[in-house]
């Protein structure tokens, strides 16, 4: 192995093929919802154990930060599920070549943009 090869990792300078870009934004996103199911679980839970505790979340969910917080979990859903349907597509042999695998990622970032966009203005 030859040791004297170049190593960059500055990733500030690394072109990252569009592709990558997307497979990094999944991860993320996949990521973001790991942590986020239980915070949602736990606020259905306390939606439905009394009266008292529905009228307690919802003057919490009236907080615009947390609409934010929502319009961003919904977001990591939007974009997560998106891209693991174009995932699902390549592995039954849809969109394997380089140019197909560029035009599902295009595809998955305008649908993804797009659907973002109208939660947020049915959200607000």
């Amino acid at each position: 192995m030859n040791k004297k090869r170049p190593v960059n990792l500055d990733l500030r300078s690394i072109k990252f093929p569009l592709i990558a870009i997307g497979s990094i934004l999944h991860r993320i996103s996949g990521f973001i919802l790991f942590f986020f199911i239980p915070v949602l679980l736990w606020g259905l839970h306390a939606s439905l154990k009394s009266q008292a505790s529905f009228d307690s979340l919802s003057q919490c969910l009236a907080n615009p930060w947390l609409a934010f917080v929502i319009w961003g979990f919904v977001a990591a859903l939007i974009y997560h599920l998106l891209a693991g349907i174009r995932h699902l597509l390549m592995d039954i042999g849809i969109g394997e070549t380089l140019r197909g695998a560029r035009g599902g990622v295009v595809c998955v970032f305008i649908l993804a943009i797009l659907l973002i966009i109208l939660v947020g203005v049915w959200l607000w």
